[in-house]
Protein backbone atom coordinates (compact mmCIF):
# COMPACT_ATOMS: atom_id res chain seq x y z
CA UNK A 1 0.00 0.00 0.00
CA UNK A 2 1.02 3.55 -0.62
CA UNK A 3 1.33 5.81 2.39
CA UNK A 4 0.76 9.54 2.56
CA UNK A 5 1.96 11.38 5.68
CA UNK A 6 1.63 8.30 7.86
CA UNK A 7 -1.90 7.38 6.71
CA UNK A 8 -2.60 4.37 4.54
CA UNK A 9 -4.09 5.00 1.14
CA UNK A 10 -6.23 2.24 -0.37
CA UNK A 11 -5.00 0.94 -3.71
CA UNK A 12 -6.98 2.20 -6.68
CA UNK A 13 -9.64 -0.12 -8.09
CA UNK A 14 -10.16 -0.04 -11.84
CA UNK A 15 -13.03 -1.42 -13.92
CA UNK A 16 -12.94 -2.96 -17.36
CA UNK A 17 -14.61 -5.40 -19.68
CA UNK A 18 -13.16 -8.90 -19.31
CA UNK A 19 -11.32 -10.75 -22.06
CA UNK A 20 -10.91 -14.48 -22.69
CA UNK A 21 -7.63 -14.59 -20.85
CA UNK A 22 -9.44 -13.54 -17.64
CA UNK A 23 -11.59 -16.69 -17.44
CA UNK A 24 -9.33 -18.71 -15.13
CA UNK A 25 -8.67 -15.79 -12.76
CA UNK A 26 -12.39 -15.04 -12.53
CA UNK A 27 -13.10 -18.71 -11.84
CA UNK A 28 -10.56 -18.55 -8.96
CA UNK A 29 -12.12 -15.33 -7.62
CA UNK A 30 -15.60 -16.89 -7.59
CA UNK A 31 -14.26 -20.04 -5.90
CA UNK A 32 -12.86 -17.85 -3.10
CA UNK A 33 -16.20 -16.06 -2.53
CA UNK A 34 -18.35 -18.51 -0.60
CA UNK A 35 -21.29 -19.18 -0.73
CA UNK A 36 -21.31 -18.40 -4.48
CA UNK A 37 -22.12 -21.33 -6.73
CA UNK A 38 -19.07 -22.30 -8.71
CA UNK A 39 -19.49 -22.71 -12.44
CA UNK A 40 -17.04 -24.52 -14.66
CA UNK A 41 -13.95 -22.61 -15.71
CA UNK A 42 -15.24 -22.99 -19.26
CA UNK A 43 -18.47 -21.18 -18.29
CA UNK A 44 -16.46 -18.23 -16.94
CA UNK A 45 -14.35 -18.23 -20.11
CA UNK A 46 -17.52 -18.05 -22.25
CA UNK A 47 -18.84 -15.20 -20.09
CA UNK A 48 -15.59 -13.28 -20.63
CA UNK A 49 -15.71 -13.90 -24.36
CA UNK A 50 -19.36 -13.92 -25.47
CA UNK A 51 -20.86 -11.65 -22.78
CA UNK A 52 -17.92 -9.31 -22.14
CA UNK A 53 -19.92 -6.18 -22.97
CA UNK A 54 -22.33 -6.82 -20.09
CA UNK A 55 -19.83 -8.21 -17.59
CA UNK A 56 -17.42 -6.18 -15.48
CA UNK A 57 -14.07 -6.97 -13.90
CA UNK A 58 -12.67 -4.89 -11.03
CA UNK A 59 -8.92 -4.99 -10.44
CA UNK A 60 -6.66 -3.75 -7.68
CA UNK A 61 -3.06 -3.42 -8.83
CA UNK A 62 -3.87 -5.69 -11.77
CA UNK A 63 -5.38 -8.44 -9.59
CA UNK A 64 -9.09 -9.34 -10.00
CA UNK A 65 -11.03 -8.34 -6.86
CA UNK A 66 -14.55 -7.97 -8.24
CA UNK A 67 -16.70 -9.53 -10.93
CA UNK A 68 -20.23 -9.26 -12.24
CA UNK A 69 -21.54 -11.56 -14.93
CA UNK A 70 -24.68 -10.27 -16.58
CA UNK A 71 -26.51 -10.17 -19.88
CA UNK A 72 -29.36 -8.32 -21.53
CA UNK A 73 -32.29 -10.74 -21.66
CA UNK A 74 -32.67 -12.12 -25.21
CA UNK A 75 -36.45 -11.75 -25.05
CA UNK A 76 -36.45 -8.35 -23.31
CA UNK A 77 -33.81 -5.74 -24.19
CA UNK A 78 -35.01 -3.56 -21.29
CA UNK A 79 -33.85 -6.11 -18.68
CA UNK A 80 -30.29 -6.73 -17.55
CA UNK A 81 -30.05 -10.08 -15.76
CA UNK A 82 -27.21 -10.22 -13.22
CA UNK A 83 -26.02 -13.78 -12.92
CA UNK A 84 -23.32 -13.45 -10.30
CA UNK A 85 -21.53 -10.86 -8.21
CA UNK A 86 -18.20 -11.68 -6.58
CA UNK A 87 -16.11 -9.39 -4.37
CA UNK A 88 -12.79 -10.55 -2.94
CA UNK A 89 -12.29 -10.31 0.83
CA UNK A 90 -9.49 -7.79 0.28
CA UNK A 91 -11.92 -5.39 -1.48
CA UNK A 92 -14.94 -5.71 0.78
CA UNK A 93 -16.35 -2.77 2.69
CA UNK A 94 -15.61 -0.29 -0.11
CA UNK A 95 -18.99 -0.38 -1.87
CA UNK A 96 -17.41 -2.24 -4.77
CA UNK A 97 -20.51 -4.26 -5.65
CA UNK A 98 -22.66 -1.13 -5.98
CA UNK A 99 -19.95 0.69 -7.92
CA UNK A 100 -19.66 -2.20 -10.38
CA UNK A 101 -23.45 -2.34 -10.85
CA UNK A 102 -23.63 1.42 -11.45
CA UNK A 103 -20.73 1.35 -13.92
CA UNK A 104 -22.20 -1.62 -15.75
CA UNK A 105 -25.68 -0.11 -16.11
CA UNK A 106 -24.16 3.12 -17.45
CA UNK A 107 -22.45 1.37 -20.37
CA UNK A 108 -23.59 2.06 -23.91
CA UNK A 109 -24.47 -1.63 -24.26
CA UNK A 110 -27.09 -1.15 -21.53
CA UNK A 111 -28.72 1.99 -22.95
CA UNK A 112 -32.03 0.15 -23.54
CA UNK A 113 -32.05 -1.29 -20.02
CA UNK A 114 -34.47 0.13 -17.47
CA UNK A 115 -34.71 -2.80 -15.10
CA UNK A 116 -32.32 -5.19 -13.44
CA UNK A 117 -33.13 -8.74 -12.40
CA UNK A 118 -31.25 -11.32 -10.40
CA UNK A 119 -32.08 -14.32 -8.25
CA UNK A 120 -31.13 -14.57 -4.58
CA UNK A 121 -31.68 -17.20 -1.90
CA UNK A 122 -33.27 -15.92 1.30
CA UNK A 123 -30.12 -16.74 3.29
CA UNK A 124 -27.78 -14.60 1.14
CA UNK A 125 -27.74 -11.47 3.31
CA UNK A 126 -24.85 -9.89 1.38
CA UNK A 127 -26.72 -10.01 -1.94
CA UNK A 128 -29.95 -8.66 -0.41
CA UNK A 129 -27.95 -5.80 1.09
CA UNK A 130 -26.15 -5.08 -2.19
CA UNK A 131 -29.24 -5.00 -4.38
CA UNK A 132 -31.26 -3.13 -1.74
CA UNK A 133 -28.53 -0.48 -1.54
CA UNK A 134 -28.26 -0.26 -5.32
CA UNK A 135 -32.03 0.15 -5.66
CA UNK A 136 -32.04 2.99 -3.12
CA UNK A 137 -29.02 4.65 -4.74
CA UNK A 138 -30.70 4.86 -8.13
CA UNK A 139 -34.14 5.66 -6.72
CA UNK A 140 -35.49 2.38 -8.06
CA UNK A 141 -38.18 0.06 -6.82
CA UNK A 142 -37.17 -3.42 -5.62
CA UNK A 143 -39.59 -6.33 -5.53
CA UNK A 144 -39.07 -10.08 -5.17
CA UNK A 145 -40.91 -13.36 -5.41
CA UNK A 146 -39.97 -17.06 -5.39
CA UNK A 147 -38.86 -18.02 -8.88
CA UNK A 148 -36.75 -21.19 -9.00
CA UNK A 149 -38.07 -23.30 -6.14
CA UNK A 150 -36.26 -25.96 -4.15
CA UNK A 151 -38.69 -28.72 -5.08
CA UNK A 152 -39.84 -27.75 -8.57
CA UNK A 153 -36.49 -26.74 -10.05
CA UNK A 154 -33.66 -28.00 -7.83
CA UNK A 155 -34.95 -31.47 -6.90
CA UNK A 156 -34.62 -30.49 -3.22
CA UNK A 157 -30.86 -29.89 -3.53
CA UNK A 158 -30.71 -26.07 -3.50
CA UNK A 159 -32.58 -23.33 -1.71
CA UNK A 160 -35.31 -21.47 -3.57
CA UNK A 161 -34.01 -18.58 -5.63
CA UNK A 162 -36.16 -15.44 -5.42
CA UNK A 163 -36.43 -13.28 -8.53
CA UNK A 164 -35.43 -9.76 -7.56
CA UNK A 165 -36.52 -7.04 -9.93
CA UNK A 166 -35.36 -3.45 -9.67
CA UNK A 167 -37.28 -1.07 -11.90
CA UNK A 168 -35.34 2.08 -12.52
CA UNK A 169 -36.92 3.51 -15.65
CA UNK A 170 -38.57 6.35 -13.71
CA UNK A 171 -35.37 7.17 -11.84
CA UNK A 172 -33.42 7.34 -15.09
CA UNK A 173 -36.11 9.47 -16.76
CA UNK A 174 -35.92 11.93 -13.84
CA UNK A 175 -32.14 12.08 -14.15
CA UNK A 176 -32.25 12.73 -17.93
Amino acid sequence: MHTIEGSKQKPKITFRKPCREDGAAIWELIASCHPLDENSMYCNLIQCDHFRDTCILAEMDGVPVGWISAYVMPSDEETLFVWQVAVSEKARGQGLGSRMLKTLTEREECETVNRLQTTITLSNDASWALFGKFSKTIGGKLKSQPHYTREDHFDGRHATEHMVTIDFAEALKRAA
